[in-house]
């Protein structure tokens, strides 16, 4: 039996591929507030509350992707049944979303300075006072370590940050063992501060390019998601006011 052509088969046909649209655009966001909340949380922990803004942004966009995920699935069983009712909600939400992901891409770009100028004194003195080393491994000490250690860098700013910290008037040592270029050789005693022996160069610099690179990703992602959904917004309402 030949397929009856309504006036809106077209235009239903058309929304159901937008709703997949909408589907990957939910699993964009799902992927960039995981991504942001891994990376994120060793970051706070280490340039403290200034980077926090990259966990909150992910976690946005970590509940918007689960909601465009749900939605999509509504807006295909409105655009079947031809439900004004279910069409009206997906498209009153699907506005909130939209106006909350071009928020998350603003904040992630606009925080990126603000983050800069405020991490470096907070991290420096927070290092200097609060850095411990290895013997006693609390979460901020086991934190630095592992950025030391992955990044090939050593203290804030560069390894005389040690000097008169708290680490060196508890060990005795002018840098910890992570920035050694390797660890465990006799070299690597704490005094010997050669080029050959530590990394001389601080983790600060190397800690903003991979927040900066987080920043424009959380940004960047938020805005290729919105500009997926947004045929899908149109496409609603015009099946919406049809319907009518």
């Amino acid at each position: 039996m030949a397929e009856i052509h309504t006036p809106y088969s077209s235009l239903k046909k058309l929304l159901s591929l937008f709703n997949s649209f909408l589907t990957v655009s939910g699993i964009i966001l799902i992927g960039l507030g995981i991504s942001a909340k891994c990376g994120g949380t060793t970051l706070t922990r280490v340039l403290g509350l200034s980077s926090a803004y990259l966990l909150h942004v992910g976690c946005l966009c970590l509940v918007l992707g689960c909601i465009m995920i749900l939605l999509s699935c509504a807006g295909w069983y409105g655009t079947t049944k031809e439900s004004r009712g279910i069409l009206l909600f997906c498209f009153l939400v699907m506005v909130v979303i939209f106006v909350l992901e071009i928020t998350a891409a603003t904040v992630a770009l606009l925080f990126f300075p603000i983050a800069r100028d405020l991490a470096l004194e907070h991290t420096f003195m927070t290092l200097r006072k609060n850095y411990r080393g290895y013997n006693e491994p609390d979460d901020y000490s086991t934190e630095w370590n592992f950025v030391m250690e992955k990044l090939k860098c050593c203290g804030v700013n560069n390894y005389t940050d040690f000097s008169g910290s708290s680490f060196e008037m508890t060990t005795g040592h002018a840098y910890p063992r992570g920035c050694c270029k390797s660890i465990g050789t006799a070299a690597c005693d704490g005094r010997n501060v050669s080029t050959g022996v530590i990394h001389q160069e601080g983790c600060f610099c190397k800690l903003l390019k991979i927040t900066k690179a987080q920043s424009f990703t959380l940004s960047w992602g938020s805005l290729v998601a919105a500009m997926m959904q947004l045929p899908g917004i149109l496409a609603t309402l015009l099946l919406f006011i049809k319907l009518g």
